[in-house]
């Protein structure tokens, strides 16, 4: 199995993680508030982060890392987790987690772009076919609406604020995917994330100082529910599924590596068929052939 292959199977890891993720964070943001469970999942994957760190390497924090992998990596944690997930999270209250994904068929040509322009990474033809395929498979998936829900997603509150927060999360997943691999080629994946989440934990506590909500966090902290989804939600999205993707984009393309992540919508069907009785419309099947098509087509590219 060549290095492209295992980067390839890293970032349907990572989907499979944010399936997991975006639907713990929807209902703990949903009971507590979006920005109370940015905070509070960072802390307990920074906790998470030191455990494995100190079993895997030694230390409980990320050692031999240079200025370089620092300075790109924080930027990319601000951007990231700060910028991005702030508005994502966000969207996930205001329209739901499937709603939200829309905009991450958006991601793959903008990591692609920004990769092209900051790492000078060329896609081959059948790559960006196969990357089209993919996409266009998932924009059938999430913009169909399940007969069962008819007009529910119209009558949404801040529907159009939550589609527009969607699309700069989009744009802060795809700027922190593209510097984290700038910043960190080859630097292991799981120290590389830690450095991204300090950073986040970093920004996300200035928002707290200014905006006070302090109160709100005590609040959130009591809530046992809230609590359970955001524990999950932090295993499966900043450790797990944030460092796959990291390790996915050091052996293979960022712009192939966001491709693949952008399947969540398309992992989520049968999750969201067997935990919730949603039905599934033809078009969502097409579109799930498409997609699935198009990851086999990136495969044998």
């Amino acid at each position: 199995m060549n290095i492209q292959t295992i980067g390839q199977i890293a970032a349907l890891g990572t989907a499979m993680c944010w399936a997991v993720t975006s639907l713990s964070f929807e209902a703990a943001g949903k009971r507590v508030g979006s920005l109370q469970v940015n905070l509070i999942r960072l802390v307990i994957a920074l906790g998470i982060f030191a455990v494995f760190l100190t079993i895997s390497r030694g230390s409980p924090f990320p050692a031999g890392a240079g200025s370089h992998v620092w300075i790109w990596l924080s930027l990319s944690g601000l951007i990231g987790f700060v910028m991005g997930d702030l508005f994502l999270f966000q969207a996930f209250v205001d329209v739901g987690a499937r709603t939200a994904m829309v905009v991450y068929s958006l991601v793959p040509p903008m990591t692609a772009i920004t990769g092209w322009l900051v790492l000078g990474e060329v896609l081959g033809p059948l790559q960006l076919l196969a990357m089209g395929v993919t996409v266009g498979g998932i924009i059938l998936v999430v913009t169909a609406v399940p007969p069962a829900a008819g007009n529910a997603l119209e009558n949404r509150p801040h529907r159009i604020r939550g589609i527009w927060f969607a699309v700069l999360g989009a744009v802060g997943q795809a700027l922190g995917l593209v510097l984290s691999r700038y910043g960190a080629p080859q630097y292991d994946p799981f120290a590389a994330t830690q450095i991204r989440v300090l950073a986040g934990l970093v920004g996300f506590t200035v928002v707290f100082l200014v905006t006070r909500r302090w109160p709100l966090l005590v609040r959130a902290l009591r809530d046992r529910t809230a609590m359970r989804h955001t524990l999950r939600g932090a295993f499966f999205g900043p450790f797990l599924g944030v460092s796959l993707g990291l390790y996915a984009s050091q052996r293979t393309s960022t712009g192939v590596t966001a491709t693949l992540i952008a399947t969540v919508p398309v992992i989520l069907i049968p999750v969201t068929v067997f935990l919730f009785r949603d039905r599934i419309t033809v078009r969502e099947i097409i579109g799930a052939v498409l997609a699935v098509s198009g990851v086999a087509l990136l495969f044998l590219a």
